[in-house]
């Protein structure tokens, strides 16, 4: 088909199916293969174009003063045809046209509107591209189609299958769809569909496929049987379909053979409205499909000009005349005369030209859902907005060399490209028309649903879309409500190779198998993740550890000899017990301070026996509680002193009793003036002075400190006191336990000596037991674990304050309060009478 005009744009489109190719034996000149099964829709997108160039032709507003001719080529969706057509339209060789009788054959057109398949466009952009003969596609989607070193003047008002593929992951990641398979037609359509899919996959994250398989051209039952296999086989419930609808077609038959079904079906734009598949045989399968669309628009006055067509009645050879008539008899299934032999017998109708197209139901007159239809009509106005915006150039203004313009009578097509690159409309129905570097329109999608209705009947309607936006990036937008679903549950399935790892595991992959499946284990102690699918587990901070769940950090539990605690509870108990009947004894003793018993021992040193013991019981109490940094500080210090305060009453004490024995034999008095009351005080005074001294340079030098112990508990945290210094604790420790071995061994010497109340052996046996107490305490204080070693020390201190406190003290209250008549003079001197 053609029409003149000032300047002439070309068209490929697909107007025949199918193409009859002659035997090429190259024994005699090949026939020119034939174009057969006409295919009304492409018709249609021819007739699209020429309404909007006639349209853009009374628009006084666009390309004033200039009228735009075109040339339209069949392809017969054959890429050979397709080459041919396309070359012909750049170069302008092809059979003679006359053309208003002043010219002959058919000149070179400035730009070309097609071609339909991406496999077309691939071939002759090649070619075109070298000449910047600019290509506006409307079907063509190949991602491969946006390399501009490759394509350097191809432009499409479709938007790329890069684009397609990142709206169905945005579908896929919304339903939480991880685990798809992928079929794919074996065209650059399907190969590049595919490559895309693994690479967005793979930077995004959101899923896998779990195969990849490749519809075959021709219709081969094995091979379509193995493919159904494997869809059976396989865990996943969604299917993507990148293929032309023939290729769906031979793979239903085989899914209706097997009865496949439980399939969610996602179909891409090149078979989204393909009723040939919406049938009640195949909609127990698709029913429910999602589908991508070509964006839908609304041309106003095309149904009026398409019922304007009317065949040629007189015999014409113009291809364009006959691709007409063919409308005409495909649609009122007729011939024109001269019908071809045997049609009028066989009772076929013989067209007369006055049938009414308003009287027959086809998809000629179906305006209701232009998308193909809107995308030709949109590359024939990007054309002339480019054309117009050239010709509108001012001289010495022009973006070309020496700041020239572009004139009608010089144009050439790489000048036009210059103008496509920036061109920018919007259409009447308010869509937004521009190229961007990659000579792709901005992108946006319609979603379709494949609807099967209770009457058997079926309607694609449309639940959303999906688009691209300059300041919002990729946006989904769909109406969940109006969604049909295909299942028992009406409800959208799931389609994952393994459930989400809830939080407190992490995912460890399954070896050879993509990284949607995988198994779950649980994390480590110490470690969580409150996330799903996690990879990792986190370890928790130091005075944290993980829950049961290990899904979050809690604070470690702190154990240390607390006053709450049964063991805490016992031992100050204990503690406070022992400082009570230290207050009685002491009240005993002051009470009958004058008797006897308590005047021959030497009651001062008794009297500070007594309280030291008091110190003694309750400096255990510093141990029991959180420990702290004056807690730490005092309870050593206050342990060291009290003791050594007590083992040096003892000590001293000893030495008295010692040296009043000698002070009884003829010539042992002076031995009695080197223990009067000063002396004993002040040895006293400087024994416990040199451990007072100890602790201070302890303490100054390397102080205890509170220390969180975590390697006895993984879960706790034992709050404990750090010694700072070990050799300050030994020498401490070491310095009472000097004082303790001399008193029992001072002690022990005189524990024969004649008296009825021999104190000395009390002493001997007293400090047996403390000696025998801290020997055990430091190696089971070394070995106790926590607030077990304060426990221990606790319980040292306190066995050996009652040891001291009942050998000493507890012969005495015996006497006092249970024998008064032992608690005189003549009783405890006796035994010495009696020698």
């Amino acid at each position: 088909m053609q029409n003149s005009g000032d300047v002439i744009l070309g068209g490929m489109f697909p107007v025949h199916l199918y193409t009859s190719v002659p035997d090429l034996s190259f024994t005699s000149e090949p026939q020119q293969p034939t174009c057969q099964g006409f295919y009304v829709l492409g018709f249609k997108l021819v007739q699209t174009m020429v309404f909007a160039i006639n349209e853009i032709n009374r628009n006084s507003n666009l390309l004033p003063n200039v009228t735009l001719g075109y040339t339209v080529y069949d392809n017969c969706v054959n890429l050979g045809i397709g080459f041919r057509g396309a070359l012909s339209l750049a170069s302008g060789r092809e059979r003679q046209i006359i053309l208003d009788n002043t010219c002959v054959g058919n000149p070179p057109v400035l730009a070309i509107v097609g071609d339909s398949s991406s496999t077309s466009s691939i071939a002759v952009s090649n070619i075109l591209g070298s000449y910047r003969v600019p290509m506006v596609s409307y079907f063509a989607t190949c991602s491969c189609l946006s390399d501009r070193q490759k394509y350097p003047s191809f432009f499409r008002t479709i938007p790329s299958d890069a684009f397609q593929v990142r709206a169905m992951i945005h579908i896929l990641k919304h339903f939480g769809w991880t685990w798809a398979g992928l079929l794919i037609s074996d065209d650059d359509y399907g190969l590049h569909a595919a490559r895309s899919f693994q690479s967005e996959l793979s930077l995004s994250g959101e899923g896998c496929l779990a195969y990849i398989e490749v519809l075959p051209w021709e219709k081969n039952a094995d091979e379509f049987r193995r493919i159904v296999n494997v869809m059976r086989k396989s865990t996943a419930r969604v299917v993507i379909v990148f293929a032309y609808e023939s290729r769906v077609i031979n793979l239903m038959e085989e899914v209706v053979r097997q009865n496949l079904t439980g399939l969610q079906w996602m179909a891409s734009e090149a078979w989204t409205a393909a009723t040939v598949l919406q049938t009640p045989q195949l909609m127990p399968y698709l029913g429910g499909t999602l589908a991508i669309a070509i964006r839908q628009g609304e041309i106003p006055g095309l149904r009026e000009f398409l019922l304007q067509i009317r065949p040629i009645l007189h015999h014409n050879s113009s291809y364009g005349n006959s691709m007409v008539n063919q409308f005409w008899e495909f649609t009122f299934q007729c011939r024109f005369s001269p019908a071809p032999l045997g049609w009028a017998e066989g009772g076929g109708a013989l067209c007369t030209g006055q049938e009414e197209l308003e009287n027959v139901n086809t998809e000629y007159l179906d305006i209701s859902t232009l998308r193909t239809e809107y995308n030709v009509y949109k590359a024939v106005y990007a054309l002339a907005y480019s054309l117009d915006d050239m010709l509108r150039c001012k001289p010495g203004r022009g973006p070309f060399s020496g700041n020239s313009c572009a004139t009608l009578q010089m144009l050439e097509p790489w000048q036009l490209v210059y103008y496509l690159e920036r061109v920018n409309f919007t259409t009447p129905f308010g869509d937004q028309v521009s190229f961007d570097e990659n000579g792709d329109v901005l992108p946006i999608y319609d979603v379709m649903n494949w609807l099967w209705l209770p009457d058997g009947s079926t309607k694609v309607q449309h639940v959303g879309e999906v688009k691209r936006s300059a300041f919002q990036g990729q946006e989904l937008i769909l109406d969940e409500e109006k969604i049909f679903w295909n299942f028992e549950s009406k409800k959208a399935p799931r389609s994952v190779c393994s459930e989400s790892c809830p939080p407190g595991t992490r995912m460890v992959r399954k070896k050879g198998e993509p990284k949607c499946c995988f198994d779950c284990i649980p994390c480590s102690e110490g470690k969580v993740t409150n996330k799903s699918n996690s990879l990792e587990c986190t370890s928790c901070p130091e005075d944290f550890w993980s829950n049961p769940q290990r899904d979050q950090c809690v604070p470690k539990s702190a154990e240390f000899l607390s006053y709450h605690d049964p063991l805490g509870i016992c031992l100050t108990a204990t503690s406070l017990l022992g400082t009570f009947i230290c207050a009685i004894v002491l009240g005993i003793f002051i009470y009958h301070r004058s008797t006897p018993i308590i005047r021959a021992n030497n009651s001062e040193l008794s009297f500070q026996l007594l309280l030291s013991l008091k110190l003694c019981f309750l400096c255990s109490l510093l141990f029991i509680g959180r420990p702290r940094l004056w807690t730490c500080q005092l309870r050593h210090a206050t342990f060291g002193i009290s003791f050594v305060l007590c083992v040096s009453c003892i000590l001293v004490k000893t030495m008295v009793v010692l040296a009043v024995f000698k002070a009884s034999k003829p010539g042992g008095g002076a031995s009695l003036k080197w223990f009067g009351a000063m002396q004993q005080r002040g040895t006293v005074l400087v024994l416990t002075s040199v451990q007072a001294a100890i602790c201070t340079t302890w303490l100054v030098s390397s102080s205890p400190v509170p220390h969180k112990n975590t390697q006895y508990h993984n879960d706790k945290i034992v709050y404990e006191c750090a010694v700072g210094s070990t050799v300050g604790f030994a020498v401490l420790l070491g310095y009472i336990g000097l004082l303790a071995f001399l008193s029992f061994l001072i002690a022990f010497l005189a524990r024969n000596l004649p008296d009825s109340f021999n104190e000395a052996k009390l002493i001997t046996i007293s400090m047996l037991i403390f000696c025998a107490v801290w020997v055990a305490f430091v190696p089971v204080y070394v070995s106790s674990p926590g607030n077990y070693a304060d426990a221990v020390e606790v319980f040292a201190i306190l066995a050996s304050s009652f040891g001291l406190l009942i050998t000493l003290f507890g012969p005495k209250c015996y006497i006092i309060l249970l024998r008064p008549e032992l608690n005189t003079k003549k009783a405890i001197m006796g035994h010495v009478t009696e020698s």
